[in-house]
């Protein structure tokens, strides 16, 4: 038998959810052929078999989490024949009296009662999380996939229990009795005022206060649960967050000598290697040249030990139609612009297309989103756990720029480098970024 087990899709991610089984017990199934379909924060995609076979065991149903490493499902090799079932025993042994026990049992903490009984449709980090923070699970309405509990679903309980709630209010005390007087006598009459002046003197009466209106009462909208995907990216962005000093700095970078190259060469490049060419390899290989040079910008951070990593491994953020995905371009320090931009292309390809492998979403070191596709001028782009960085790349734009006291027209692109202040100073995130400026502003490598 052959174990299939849950991948780990990167090295932040301890869980996955199986969405969906593509075969079923007894089917045959062709190595690399896809098994099951898989979503975390940072994938969403098809899992291939491991070997040929017969699917002999499904033991993970759809829509269950597990952790990573987790077996579901099992194959037989070869012609997929299972297992001879192993003879039965010559003869029973009897039965034998159970001994008295020495010590009455003891009975197990309701808490740990809840979480042992819902142990099968949560994850391992929810069940370590419940034990550790003696929460009652009864008490939590889960919001992932059939009512499950999320580690966002305990963050915000934990965050509510901690708010001391606001005290009662006292009791508002009787009004005193009232003694009832006789009536007073009618008032003498008035001089009958004309109706255009009881008109100009009456203000108009005020209108009444709007109606309190429920969400689901709230013409024209509609309300859907999340993604599985999308659920998986929201807990990853808010753990980033709580996890890592965020600051941002942006730097105003000239790319006007690599614009007029890339029109220089980009026909003869696409009828060459049969793909365009984009600003982006020329980012990436000015960062990598920063890396050398600033190597705790491609470090993490291991409780109070800083890990420094020899290879240089550039996650690329590619966004996909329901989420966003950050495959790794590995050893990125080996390749060329031409290497660096067929890598891009390739990742991202496969990546709309569900077509990545496990290994291609794991171990980057440092990563680069490029919301500048989209028009955007500059952002502030959100750590990757466990990286210590990430770098913004804006629209590349022309604009009238101050030269030598004279005013002329510059391709003008804005890089935004968000870091993480526990490890990385202000300084020295400006002398890495600025590193970048200046490989692309001086650009002196050949493309063709």
């Amino acid at each position: 038998m052959i174990d299939v087990v849950m991948p780990q899709m990167g090295e932040s991610i301890v869980e996955g959810t199986l969405t969906k089984w593509l075969k079923k017990a007894g089917d045959r199934v062709e190595r690399d052929e896809p098994l099951f379909e898989i979503s975390t924060d940072k994938v969403d995609t098809e899992i291939p078999s491991p070997a040929a076979g017969t699917l002999q065991e499904v033991l993970v149903e759809e829509g269950k989490t597990v952790g990573i490493n987790t077996v579901v499902g099992r194959i037989a090799d070869g012609a997929g024949a299972a297992s001879a079932p192993a003879p039965a025993a010559a003869q029973a042994a009897p039965p034998q009296a159970a001994p008295p026990p020495t010590q009455a049992p003891v009975a197990p903490s309701p808490v740990a009662t809840v979480v042992e009984e819902t142990a099968g449709p949560l994850s391992p980090l929810v069940r370590k999380m419940a034990r550790e923070n003696n929460i009652d699970l009864a008490q939590i309405k889960g919001t992932g996939i059939g009512g499950r509990i999320t580690k966002l679903d305990l963050d915000n309980y934990l965050a509510q229990r901690s708010t001391p709630a606001p005290p009662a209010p006292a009791p508002a005390p009787l009004p005193p009795p009232v003694a009832v007087a006789p009536p007073p006598p009618p008032p003498p009459p008035q001089p009958q005022v004309p109706a255009v002046q009881a008109q100009v003197n009456v203000p108009p009466p005020p209108p009444p206060p709007p109606t309190a209106m429920t969400y689901g009462e709230i013409p024209s909208t509609r309300v859907e649960p999340m993604s599985m995907m999308r659920q998986k990216i929201a807990e990853h962005m808010v753990f980033s967050k709580r996890t890592s000093a965020h600051v941002t700095t942006v730097h105003k970078v000239d790319m006007t000598r690599i614009a007029k190259l890339r029109d220089k060469v980009k026909g003869q490049f696409q009828a060459q290697y049969g793909f365009g060419l984009t600003f982006l390899p020329f980012v990436l290989r000015a960062t990598i040249t920063a890396l050398r040079q600033y190597p705790i910008l491609n470090a993490s951070i291991d409780g109070t030990n800083i890990i420094y990593h020899r290879d240089i491994n550039l996650g690329i953020a590619v966004a996909l139609e329901n989420g966003l995905i950050v495959p790794v371009i590995r050893n990125a320090d080996e390749k060329n612009v031409v290497g660096l931009q067929r890598s891009v292309v390739d990742l991202a390809a496969r990546a709309r297309s569900r077509q990545l492998r496990p290994d291609e979403v794991q171990a980057g070191t440092f990563s680069i989103t490029n919301f500048g596709s989209f028009g955007s001028v500059f952002a502030t782009p959100v750590i990757n756990q466990p990286q210590v960085a990430i770098l913004g790349v804006g629209s590349v734009d022309k604009e009238p720029v101050v030269v030598d006291d004279a005013i002329a027209i510059r391709s003008m692109c804005y890089l935004a480098l968000t870091f993480d202040h526990r490890l990385v100073d202000g300084a020295l995130a400006d002398q890495f970024t600025g590193k970048v400026k200046a490989v692309l502003q001086e650009w002196a490598e050949e493309i063709l």
